[in-house]
This record gives C-alpha cells, sequence and structure tokens, in this order.
C-alpha cells in the first residue's frame, strides 16, 4: 500500500508537469527484506469499453467547501480516466455532468458535446463550485433537469448515474435516489474521505458490491477507475438488453369523430400482437380527474359520453398485453358548445317596464335570464342586478324598473346544471314625462301666473322652482295635480327662471323650463290738470298698482323759484295746488312709493295759471311719455294723446348735468315718437313733449327721466393658448353695440415699441403671433363706439419659456469641462456655445433635441468660461439659458516614476460581435486587501481587454462606467465621462487600487443609485448591463438589491475567482446562470472566459429587447403592463382604470372602463421596433359589458392613426385576428376561430400566448394549442405613432372609443418558446402549487426556519364555511353561479356563497372538512 501511494503520488508529477525531468530516490526501511523493484509507467494502459450498447451517463460531483481545491484537481484527474474509458459521440455513449453543493447545477448536458475530445477540455476546466452538501437536493435536480429529452437524454437507451462525494448528506438522499431507479436509471456511488458508506448503499443500485465505491482518499481514486468502469460498461450492456427485450407495439392512427357537444367516438388502429384489452383514458385539458373507458382487444373505437360541453379533453389510448401495457397513443378533441338563444328581442319599454322575447331552443330544461342596469362609466350595477327562471316560456315582462335607464339583458340556456352561451341585447326605459308647454300671463313688477300642460295619468303633484338669473336663493313651492300656480313677492324688473317638475311614485321627472323678466314699477297714470285760475289749478291722476303706499308730489315755477312738496297717502288721486301766482307756468312732479319703498318713475304735467280766468279754454297733455331703446347716443320717446286739434309735437330734451344745451325737435301731430339723437354717452336726460295746437297755442306739458348707455368696454379679458411664441386673448362682448376692437400690447421688462391690431365688432379673441419666448406681456383691449372709445382692460400674459432648465457643469478639469441639463419635451435641436471670459475663444455645436449632456475639449486651465445653450424649435429660437464656471488649474507634476518593463498596450480592434452594441455598461470591480496589487493589475488588464473589443463609445454607441469596492464604493468614471474608446482605455489604466473589507451589496446598491441615473448619463430604451468581478463573499447582503434590478431589467454578470462564493454570485447574476455566471480558479485563468463573457455581454447590449425577469429567469422582452403604468404606483394617474383582484385575489388585476383609451408612444414602448420573433402574453378577461363589436387587445398605429400590428377580438363573431404589414409593406390578417378561441368570451379569465414568427402565427390558449396559420414575414413598425389599449375598430380617430376590460398580465417576449414553456400558474384550474411560484405577498417557509407553535387563541365562535380557499371573486351571485355551472362539471365541486359579515360574493372551490 505505501509503494502504490508512493507510485501514484509520483505519477502525479510526472502527469502535471511533463515536460520538467524528475529524480527519484527510493532508500530501503529497515523493515523491509528483499529487492525492491520500482517501475514508473505514467501512460499505463487502462480500461476501455468496447461493447456496440450505448447510454446515457450523468456524473454528478460533490463540489462542496470539504473537498477542496487541490482534492478537486485530483476529482478533475478521475473523471478524466473515467471519460476515456468509453466511446463518445452524438449517436454513440451520451455524458453529462453536474455540479452541486447547496445548490446544483448543470456544467453540460448530455447533448453539448459531441466528442470524446470536448468532454475531456470540458472536465480539465470544471470549476470549483464550493458549498454546503446537499446530496438528496443535487439527485432531485438530476432526476428534474438531465435525463429529459430536452437535456439530450434518449428513449430506449440505458441511464446510468455515477454519484461523487467526500461526506455525509445534509439532507434525505433516499426518496430522490429512489425516484431515480424507479425512473431505471441505475445509480453508482463512489464515496472518498468521509463518505457515509451506509448512505452510498442507500443511493446506489444493487447489488451493491458492484456498485458502491469508498477510498480512503482522493490520491488513490484511481485504484477504482477500471473497476468502476468495467461494471458500467457491463450493466449498459444488461439494460440494452432488457429495453429491446420489453418493447411493446402501441396502437396507431388516434381519430375521433360524431362529435356533439356531450360526447364523441375515440378511433384507433390495432396495435401489433395478442392484445388482451385497450384502455382509453381521458380528461379536460384544463384539469380534472382522469376517467377511462376499457374495451376488449378486438375493438377499435369508443364512444365516450357523459362529458363536459365546449371542453379539449386529452385522449390517450394504451395496448394492455398480458403482464404490461404498451406507450399511449395519445390525441386530444374538443366538444361542441351547447346550442345556445340566436335572437334576443326587447320592446315595448315604458318607464319601469322592459318586454323580452327570445328564440327557441330545442332539448333544453330552462332559461335563465340576467337584467342589471348599466352604469355611466359603461360598466354592469350588479347590486340591483335580478334573475328570473323560465321553464319553457320564451317571453318574460320585466317589471321594477328605474326609468331612464340602459338595462343590459342576457339570456341562457339551460341544461340542468349547464348553461349555453349568453345571448345579450339592451334597451333603455323611457324617462317620466315632464309637463308641457309652459306659460306666463299676467306679468307685474311684483307678480306672474304660470300655467302648463300636464303630462299623462300618474303624476301626484308638481315642485316648482324660481330664482332671479343672478340670484342666489331659489324659492320653491310643491302643489297637487293642478296646471297653474300664481308667483308673488318678486323684484321689479328682474329676469325669473322657472322649473316645473312633475312628481311620480318612481320619483321625479326632468323639468320643465323657461323665464320671464317682471316689468318696471309703474308710475301714475294720466296726469292731468283741471279748474285753472289765477292763483291754483288742479292735478289727478289714475293709479298703476294696487300696492302703492304714498305718493310725492312737487311743484315749482318753470322757470325757477321754490319747490314745493307734498307727501299723499297712496289712496288719494288728486290735489288742488294753491297759492300760486297768476300768469306763471308751474311743473308739478308726481312719484309713487310702493309698499317695499321702491319708487316708480317720475311723471310732470306743465300747466300756466290764468289772467284772466274767464277766458281759459282747457287743453291736454300726452299720456304714458315712455323712454326705451336706449343706445350709447340716443334715446327713442313714445305718448299716446287723442286729440284732433293737436297740430304738432315739440320735444325738448336737457342732460340733468347741464353739458349740453337743452336742444328741441318737432314732429308732427299724427306721429306718436321720435328718436333723440346725438346724445351724450353714460348721461340722464330729462325729455318733455309739448303737444301745439292748430291755434298756435302749447298744450299741457308732460315730462320724463332716461339714460343713455355707457361707452362699456370688454368684459372678462382672459388669456389662453400660451405657446413659446404666441398666446390667445378673449374677452366679452359688452352689451353695447360696438363698431370694433382695438388690441394694444407690448412686453413689460423688455425696450420694445407698442404693437397694435384692430378685429371687427363680432370678434371676442385674437391670437398674438411672433412674440418673445418667456416673456411679460402688457395687453389692453379698447371697444369703439360711434361716440368714442370705451375705457380699455388691461391683462398681464407670458409666452412660455423656450429654454432649457437645471443647467450645471460636472467632470471640470484643467482642460476640459462638462455641462448637463433638463431637455425641453418639444426641442427640436440645442445650439450650444462655450466662451472664455479672457480672451473670447469660442466654440458652437448644433446638438439633437433628446441631447441632455455635452463635454467640452482643448480648454486653458484656470480660466473661466461662460456656456450657453440655446433651444431651437423648428424655425423658432429661444433666448440663451446660461452659467459660468472655471477650469481647474493645472495639476503638480508627479515625480517621475521608472519606466514600466510592459509597453504601453495598443487600442484593441472590435470584435464582430460588439458591433452593433448599444448600451449603459457598468463593471463593478473587487478592490478589497484579499485582492492584492498584482492581482488589481490583472483584473485592469482584464477590463481593458474587454472593453477594447467594444465598438463605438459614447451617447450613440455604448457607455462605460466604473466603480471600485471595499468597504464603500467609489465611482471611478460616470457612463458619460468618455466618448470615445482612447479616452476610456486610458481611463482604466488610471484606476488604482482602494484596498479594505468586500461590501459587494453596498456596493451594488452605489451602482444601481449614482451611476445607472439620468444625470450620471444613463439614457431611456437602452439595454442596462452591470458585470461584478468579486474574490470572496460579501460581508453583507446581496440578495435584495441584485433582486430588485433584475426584476427591473437590469442584467448582470458574476465572475468570480480563488475564494468567491458560487452561491453569492448565483443570486447576484441575472437568470439563466450558465449564461451569467462565471467562476475561474484564479485571475490567471480570467482569459478561458473572455471571450465567451465578451460575446454574451455584447450579445445583450445589441438585443433589441431589453431584460425582464418571468418565472425566475431573465428573459428579453417587454414588460407592456409597466410600459402602459397599469403598475399599482401608477394605475391611479390613468383616468378610467380601476384596481380589482384578478385570477387570484392576490393578484392585481387592471380594469379599463369603457373609453379609458390608455395609450402610450411608440418610441418610448419600443425604441427599436419590434423583433422578428416574438411572443404576444396576455391574461385577460372580458366583462358582461364588454361590447359585441370589434376592438383591438393591443394595437400599434402610425402618426396617421393607421394601424400597423395588432390583435383584435370580435365578441360577436367569437374570432380573434392578428394583423401586421408584410415586408412587402402589404396589410395581412390571419384569423382564429373555433371552440378554443370561444372560451375566451364565456367571461372568465384565460391566458392568452400568440407567438408570431417569420413565417406563422400560433395560437396558445390557456397553455393548449388552438392553431397555427402561415405569414409572411413582417416588416419593422414606425416609432412615430402610440400603442394602445382596447381600441374600437368602428373609427380610427385619435380620440374614439375603446372596450371595457380587465388584463392582470400583458408581456411580450423576444422568443417563440416562452408559449411552451409557461405553466399558466396564474390559472386556478392549471395550478399545480409543486410546479408553481408562490402566489403574489404568500407566506413560505422552510424546514428551518420554523419556530415553536404559539398559544392557541380563545374560541370567538363557530365559522362560517369550512373551505380550503378563495379561488375567483364575483361581481354579482347571478355571475357567480354561471361560473358555477361551467366549473361543476370541469374542475370537481364548487358552489358561489355570500359572506355572512362583508356580504362579497365568492367562488368558491368545495373540499369538504
Amino acid at each position: 500500500q505505501i509503494m502504490h501511494q508512493c507510485y501514484y503520488q509520483s505519477w502525479l508529477l510526472i502527469r502535471f508537469f511533463p515536460s520538467v525531468t524528475f529524480s527519484f530516490t527510493v532508500r530501503r526501511s529497515k523493515f523491509l527484506t528483499g529487492p525492491l523493484n520500482l517501475h514508473l509507467d505514467p501512460q499505463q494502459n487502462l480500461f476501455v469499453c468496447h461493447t456496440a450498447a450505448i447510454a446515457d451517463i450523468v456524473i454528478l460531483v460533490d463540489g462542496s467547501w470539504s473537498i477542496g481545491r487541490i482534492n478537486f484537481k485530483l476529482v478533475r484527474m478521475f473523471l478524466e480516466n473515467l471519460v476515456n474509458a468509453f466511446d463518445i459521440g452524438i449517436d454513440k455513449t451520451r455524458i453529462g455532468l453536474a455540479q452541486y453543493s447547496g445548490d446544483p447545477r448543470i456544467e453540460w448536458h448530455l447533448n453539448t458535446y459531441s466528442t470524446k475530445e470536448a468532454v475531456i477540455d470540458a472536465v480539465k476546466n470544471l470549476p470549483y463550485k464550493g458549498g454546503n452538501t446537499l446530496t438528496g437536493l443535487a439527485l432531485n435536480f438530476v432526476s428534474d433537469y438531465c435525463f429529459k429529452p430536452e437535456s439530450g437524454s434518449r428513449v430506449g437507451v440505458p441511464k446510468i448515474g455515477i454519484l461523487i462525494t467526500d461526506g455525509k448528506s445534509q439532507d434525505d438522499v433516499v426518496p430522490p435516489a429512489e425516484s431515480l431507479r424507479k425512473a431505471g436509471v441505475e445509480l453508482f456511488a463512489i464515496g472518498v474521505k468521509n463518505a457515509d458508506e451506509n448512505e452510498l448503499q442507500s443511493i446506489a443500485s444493487e447489488p451493491h458490491h458492484t456498485h458502491v465505491y469508498n477510498v480512503a482518499d482522493f490520491n488513490i481514486m484511481s485504484s477504482i477507475v477500471e473497476g468502476l468502469t468495467k461494471t458500467v460498461c457491463e450493466q449498459v450492456e444488461l439494460q440494452d438488453k432488457d429495453i429491446k427485450q420489453k418493447k411493446m407495439e402501441m396502437p396507431l392512427n388516434l381519430e375521433t369523430s360524431e362529435v356533439t357537444a356531450q360526447s364523441f367516438r375515440v378511433s384507433w388502429s390495432p396495435a401489433a400482437g395478442n392484445v388482451e384489452m385497450y384502455r382509453v383514458v381521458y380528461h379536460p385539458a384544463q384539469g380534472g380527474e382522469p376517467q377511462e373507458a376499457v374495451v376488449a382487444g378486438s375493438e377499435t373505437s369508443v364512444v365516450l359520453q357523459h362529458l363536459s360541453s365546449l371542453t379539449e379533453y386529452q385522449l390517450a389510448v394504451f395496448a394492455v398485453y398480458t403482464d404490461e401495457a404498451s406507450e399511449a397513443l395519445r390525441g386530444s378533441e374538443t366538444t361542441l358548445a351547447l346550442p345556445s338563444v340566436a335572437s334576443l328581442r326587447l320592446f315595448d319599454a315604458t318607464h319601469s317596464t322592459v318586454k323580452a322575447r327570445w328564440s327557441h331552443v330545442d332539448g333544453v330544461s330552462g332559461y335563465m335570464l340576467l337584467y342589471a342596469p348599466i352604469t355611466d362609466d359603461g360598466d354592469l350595477n350588479n347590486e340591483v342586478g335580478q334573475e328570473a327562471k323560465t321553464d319553457g316560456v320564451t317571453e318574460v315582462e320585466l317589471v321594477g324598473l328605474t326609468p331612464d335607464t340602459e338595462y343590459s339583458v342576457t339570456v341562457y340556456a339551460m341544461y340542468g346544471e349547464e348553461a349555453s352561451d349568453p345571448k345579450t341585447n339592451r334597451e333603455t326605459t323611457l324617462p317620466l314625462s315632464p309637463p308641457r308647454n309652459l306659460q306666463f300671463s299676467d306679468i307685474t313688477h311684483n307678480s306672474a301666473h304660470i300655467s302648463w300642460d300636464s303630462p299623462p295619468d300618474g303624476v301626484k303633484g308638481y315642485r316648482i322652482m324660481w330664482v332671479m338669473t343672478d340670484g342666489l336663493v331659489t324659492k320653491e313651492a310643491k302643489v297637487g295635480p293642478m296646471n297653474s300656480y300664481d308667483l308673488s313677492d318678486l323684484a321689479s324688473l328682474m329676469e325669473y327662471s322657472v322649473a316645473i317638475f312633475a312628481l311620480y311614485n318612481e320619483g321625479q321627472s326632468e323639468p320643465l323650463t323657461d323665464g320671464f323678466t317682471t316689468t318696471p314699477v309703474p308710475g301714475p297714470l294720466n296726469l292731468r290738470s283741471s279748474d285753472v285760475n289765477a292763483g291754483s289749478f288742479k292735478v289727478s291722476w289714475d293709479h298703476s298698482a294696487t300696492d302703492i303706499a304714498l305718493y310725492r308730489l312737487s311743484w315749482a315755477p318753470f322757470s325757477g323759484g321754490d319747490t314745493k312738496e307734498v307727501i299723499l297717502s297712496g289712496s288719494e288721486n288728486r290735489y288742488t295746488l294753491a297759492g300760486l301766482s297768476p300768469s306763471t307756468k308751474y311743473e308739478v312732479l308726481l312719484t309713487a312709493i310702493f309698499d317695499d319703498e321702491s319708487e316708480s318713475d317720475t311723471v310732470s304735467v306743465i300747466e300756466t295759471t290764468c289772467f284772466l280766468c274767464d277766458a281759459t279754454v282747457t287743453r291736454q297733455a300726452v299720456k304714458n311719455l315712455h323712454l326705451s331703446d336706449e343706445t350709447t347716443q340716443s334715446l327713442d320717446a313714445s305718448w299716446e294723446l287723442e286729440d284732433t286739434d293737436v297740430e304738432s309735437y315739440r320735444i325738448s330734451y336737457t342732460d340733468l348735468s347741464a353739458n349740453q344745451e337743452e336742444e328741441t325737435i318737432s314732429v308732427g301731430g299724427d306721429q306718436k315718437s321720435a328718436l333723440l339723437q346725438p346724445l351724450l354717452p353714460d348721461t340722464q336726460y330729462k325729455v318733455t313733449v309739448t303737444p301745439v295746437y292748430s291755434d298756435g297755442q302749447d298744450g299741457i306739458s308732460a315730462s320724463a327721466l332716461g339714460s343713455t348707455l355707457p361707452l362699456l368696454s370688454p368684459e372678462n379679458l382672459r388669456v389662453s393658448e400660451e405657446s413659446y411664441n404666441r398666446f390667445r386673448v378673449s374677452w366679452d362682448l359688452p352689451q353695447s353695440p360696438t363698431e370694433g376692437y382695438r388690441i394694444l400690447y407690448r412686453p413689460i421688462h423688455v425696450q420694445s415699441p407698442v404693437l397694435e391690431t384692430t378685429v371687427d365688432e363680432d370678434v371676442n379673441s385674437i391670437l398674438l403671433l411672433n412674440l418673445l419666448s418667456g416673456t411679460d406681456y402688457s395687453v389692453q383691449v379698447t371697444a369703439f363706439y360711434q361716440a368714442g372709445p370705451s375705457e380699455p382692460q388691461l391683462i398681464n400674459a407670458k409666452t412660455l419659456f423656450l429654454g432649457v432648465s437645471g443647467l450645471s457643469t460636472y467632470q471640470v478639469r484643467p482642460d476640459s469641462m462638462c455641462v448637463q441639463w433638463q431637455p425641453l419635451l418639444h426641442a427640436t435641436s440645442y445650439r450650444v456655445s462655450i466662451q472664455s471670459v479672457l480672451n473670447g475663444q469660442r466654440q458652437e455645436l448644433n446638438l439633437g433635441g433628446s441631447a441632455s449632456r455635452h463635454c467640452f475639449y482643448d480648454l486653458t486651465p484656470s480660466s473661466q468660461y461662460q456656456i450657453s445653450i440655446y433651444t431651437q424649435m423648428q424655425e423658432m429660437e429661444g433666448p440663451s439659458v446660461s452659467i459660468t464656471d472655471m477650469t481647474f488649474s493645472e495639476p503638480t507634476p508627479v515625480p517621475t516614476e521608472p519606466p514600466s518593463t510592459e509597453p504601453t498596450p495598443t487600442i484593441p480592434p472590435a470584435k464582430e460581435v460588439c458591433k452593433e452594441a448599444k448600451a449603459d455598461l457598468a463593471f463593478l470591480v473587487d478592490g478589497s486587501w484579499s485582492i492584492g496589487d498584482d492581482n488589481f493589475m490583472k483584473i485592469t488588464r482584464f477590463l481593458y481587454s474587454t472593453m477594447g473589443s467594444l465598438d463605438l463609445i459614447g451617447p450613440d454607441g455604448t457607455q462605460v462606467a466604473v466603480a471600485q469596492f471595499s468597504d464603500d464604493a467609489r465611482t471611478e468614471f460616470l457612463l458619460s465621462s468618455h466618448g470615445n474608446k482612447e479616452a476610456l482605455l486610458e481611463a482604466i489604466q488610471k484606476i488604482r487600487y482602494k484596498g479594505g473589507n468586500t461590501k459587494t451589496g453596498r456596493a451594488i446598491k452605489h451602482v444601481k443609485e449614482s451611476i445607472f441615473t439620468p444625470e450620471a448619463g444613463a439614457r431611456r430604451g437602452v439595454p442596462k448591463v452591470l458585470v461584478v468581478l468579486t474574490d470572496g463573499r460579501s460581508q453583507d447582503d446581496v440578495n435584495k438589491v441584485s433582486k430588485e434590478m433584475q426584476m427591473e431589467g437590469y442584467i448582470i454578470f458574476a465572475i468570480g475567482f480563488a475564494d468567491a462564493d458560487y452561491g453569492e454570485l448565483v443570486n447576484i447574476a441575472s437568470k439563466p446562470s450558465e449564461r451569467h455566471v462565471f467562476f475561474v480558479d484564479d485571475l490567471d485563468a480570467v482569459k478561458k472566459i473572455e471571450e465567451q463573457l465578451i460575446t454574451f455581454v455584447c450579445e445583450a447590449a445589441t438585443a433589441t429587447c431589453p431584460s425582464m425577469l418571468m418565472s425566475g429567469n431573465t428573459l428579453a422582452g417587454f414588460k407592456m403592463m409597466e410600459k402602459f403604468g397599469l403598475v399599482e404606483k401608477e394605475y391611479s394617474t390613468l383616468p378610467g382604470v380601476s384596481l380589482e383582484p384578478g385570477s387570484f385575489n392576490s393578484f392585481p388585476c387592471y380594469r379599463l372602463h369603457r373609453d379609458a383609451l390608455v395609450s402610450q408612444p411608440t418610441k418610448y414602448l419600443h425604441p427599436e421596433g419590434l423583433p422578428s420573433d416574438y411572443t404576444i402574453s396576455m391574461m385577460l378577461r372580458l366583462l358582461p359589458e364588454t361590447p359585441q363589436e370589434p376592438f383591438a387587445l393591443w394595437e400599434i398605429l402610425n402618426k396617421d392613426n393607421a394601424p400597423m400590428v395588432g390583435l383584435i377580438l370580435d365578441s360577436s363573431g367569437k374570432t380573434l385576428t392578428f394583423f401586421n404589414h408584410d415586408y412587402r409593406g402589404d396589410f395581412q390578417t390571419v384569423t382564429f376561430e373555433g371552440p378554443e378561441i370561444k372560451k375566451v368570451f364565456h367571461g372568465s379569465f384565460h391566458k392568452l400566448h400568440v407567438t408570431v414568427s417569420k413565417t406563422s402565427v400560433k395560437v396558445v390558449l390557456d397553455c393548449s394549442v388552438v392553431g397555427e396559420k402561415s405569414i409572411r414575414a413582417a416588416g419593422n413598425i414606425t416609432t412615430d405613432g402610440v400603442e394602445v389599449l382596447g381600441k374600437m375598430v368602428r373609427s380610427r380617430a385619435k380620440r374614439d372609443g375603446s372596450a371595457p376590460f380587465q388584463l392582470q398580465m400583458f408581456d411580450i417576449i423576444c422568443s417563440t418558446s416562452w408559449a411552451s414553456r409557461d405553466k399558466c400558474c396564474e390559472l386556478p384550474a392549471l395550478r399545480v402549487e409543486e410546479q408553481c411560484p408562490p402566489l403574489p405577498h404568500a407566506c413560505t417557509c422552510s424546514q428551518e426556519s420554523k419556530g415553536p407553535p404559539g398559544p392557541s387563541g380563545p374560541r370567538v365562535g363557530t365559522p362560517v364555511y369550512s373551505f380550503d380557499c378563495v379561488d375567483l371573486p364575483c361581481f354579482s351571485p347571478q355571475e357567480c353561479m354561471k361560473i358555477c355551472h361551467y366549473f361543476h362539471i370541469n374542475n370537481g365541486t364548487y358552489a358561489c356563497m355570500k359572506h355572512k359579515t362583508s356580504g362579497v360574493v365568492f367562488f368558491k372551490q368545495i373540499r369538504a372538512k
């Protein structure tokens, strides 16, 4: 044994150092006697398996910490010898390998390598993993992922598993080992050093003496190679013989026929041999208990009955022989839908009833009728919904409905407990009839009489409301079934609005409205004089109203003198004026005073006392002198007088302010009116009318007061439509007719001439153009009248500022300076300049409208510079926004270092795979003490080489940032720091070693918060890639921040070397780990992974699709829910969107209400367009109020609102259509229909995948393939339009309506394989807990985290129900019942329940307890 070990150690030296000469000295021990012969042959002949049988061999290698790096090299040597013993090829023996510790990983699959040399090369480069020893978990992993067709495992080929471990497992190995053996895998167990013999035997196949190997140390593993390979070779031959003997023929040519809603026939071609019977196993594709039918071996068909309608069934036909059964002949068939109601008519609607009539359906047990009002937002108000059931009747009257309300009525044909597809129609009840023909009469200054026509029968009374047009207080009265009413206590000369509502038992009708204006307070009527003598005369008048309280009577000589006044009772109508002077003209004024203290207009009469009274002749005065039709410069005077002796009338008028002399005009005796003009505006005039008789004498004069209108200014001056160089000024037209308007405007704070424009009299707004950006303007508007201009109305307005904000400098250096700003949304370009304050040297350039930063080079140290940015929009340029800063002084030269022995590296050429790369790429480099100076130099050389592979560096290509971390992170340079490869590579060589502890989690957070930000140069719409390099385990948590970044779409690569923890690298990196995790023994071996790393990084940076996390894997695609804002933090900002429970209560779902029209610009969602191959994945539910008309679930429109690509659902035709434009620009569509597609329209949640490739479109519904149709390759889309959800197809106007539906998930995955990998875990009927991740917000506990049980709580009452879980919330008991009818047959026992406390209706699956 001693000699064997010596031999082996010597052989290892020669094996590892083949070009070195060794000298061996052998000393004889005092315990040894006899001759000693040493023969050293490193090329000894090993056993080779020459069997013709082939096998699939999977080796499971323990990579835990207890192995150690030195021993792991011996494991590689052992594996190399093991592989050498077999003839390896794609059609020969295949070898795969997995390594495990805390978590297993596949190093290569069975079909990865097709030659022995390739497998041996992979063994030599096998990285050491490190971690705990969880052998049971690893055996499960091998069972789940290694012996699978997709991993290269073949049917009918012997399967061998070889385990190599050095210790006892920390978990149970018996169940997974037994599972593998039952699956036909022959297991060998090799233990080394501290392996547990009993555990090895519990893993390995029998007999144990040929399947279990246990050696004392790693350096003598070679002693078992030959025995192991011989045994494996023998077992392969035995297995191969058994497999060939056991093969049984299966039936062929599965066909289905005679398909109905509840049955179909299954037929097949007979299997070869002596078949005793056939077993036909069938079950619903969406889940359910399997059932089977057995027929004799002579039969080749069977009818499957009592099936559920419109359900896909999976079929398996087995040929049963004497001792065994054949493999299954498989297929599927879908039952037809139950016949449904063909037509539904709603008619004879009243305000509370509607009649419904529908077509008869043969074979039904009855009908179920659901009806509910539709809310204002288009949803059903299920809280007041009703249900009606009929046996065979096809007409019912729906009673007790709400007036003027639209109702949705749905009819189901019932077949026992199963319901057909619904038939839905809508009808609106009539509104309650309002009164008609509102009329006003007997209008006075304080009252009015109103009357109306009554509506048809059923009116209980009326509610009358009236209010002054400008008033705040509304008066109201309720009356019985009458048709007139008197309004009293009104104000004079006021406009009143009146509304009358008819009152019914069901409520009140819409109002009948109209308005009227009360008359002025009436003055005394027919003031006249009589009984004239030398010292007195009598005046008399007629009362104008019944509520006059007093009269005020005054008189004075017409030519001037003392005025006398007397107050008379309102019942008086005459008075004698005494004590007058003879032969004197007197003017008498009379005013009526009312109960509310208002006063009437003053009326007057002129009379002259006589000198010789016996010759007096009585003359009359005009009556009802009235002034009306006031304008700014005229009044219309009218009067009454029936006297044939009057030859003419003299009208005199004067303004009471004495600004104008009295004017007089005359009109003929047959004329009773006169237009007085021109008058002064806003002036009170006294107008006197005197009849002139044929004898030349004057009659009695009468006077009245009136006022012209003022020169009214425009009202409510306002500003709108503010833009960068214009705004609109609007005003309300004054009551007085104008001749036009003049608008004056000028900047307030800028020296500029006053600008003027005019508009016509019927124009009330003007758009002022060519204004200065961001400038305050003073605007005045003046109305022009014939009499002159009004007072100007003033307002200030401001144009929008055409300029950037947030201007700041950064990365200021002696010879360069960078500037950044917040870009303006509508900017088309920027003119950016920098000018030295010292010598006037200037640089200027133009940048695109999306630019937000720029760097200037070749500047002078210690110089002050002014940077100015002019924002341009089309042909317009805004004012400059400037900032001043100074470059740093020239740094003091550092002492000259001795010349380096290494030459300055040249700039490497770009690799082909990286030439199209455009990404934001960050490297996070470990700078802890464990790295050391020499290794850190190797890291910088690795960075230099990797970044040298990139092509275009800068905003138009790949931007690169580097951060170094230890206890904290230090940014070496930002994404926006370098605009070319030369500057980037120069910066890498200047990075200096940091030193410290290893805080990887804090460093990753630093990269997220300080590097991948817009301020640091991160761009929107490009991939964001992080590469982490570390040599040890982090001293803080990396999981949380890594998970957050992966969820947000960052692509993370993790490179570990030396003592790095592989499990931690897996947690940091994106999925799958095989693509994103790299591990090497030391930095000298980093060259081995460099090529592959560069390829993977550049592929990620080149992708049209960003990365996203789905089902635990990092995939390329678009999270459309986030891009449309349909996430919990943002949905409330979208009009017409609400949050509701989804397919499970813990899944959020978003209801898009009618006309929500959720949209986003295409350039934000798909800036690079759509990929050539992709899968549209949606989780949706159509609602009862979803319209029958076609609508687009999702579509992309161009700038002209024309559709380019999308999905259309047609509820009336029960079809799904995909459309796009092919590479020639021609429009193409493919439509899918049939029983499977109809399920989408049944009102439950469905998972829809539409896979689009260059040649076909495939539809997968609820993880079952519906169909596939050919198309031509698509052309790319333009990104100048929008993407819309739910848009109705009937019109393509920009603000057209959209359909209501629920959306739980929406992703576009840049792959055509996703539909086959998805497990539909979001659907209750298809969810398999063991294969699905936990539900959102669900608690999961590991074995180690369980604590002791807590104390029992007090019993508070008997539970209302005993159910396992709530599967689905419903919107009404009727909807719940409909769903239950469907699920009761297909998926076990379900029930509809209403919670006694909350009143919530739930759809529950019962598991009896």
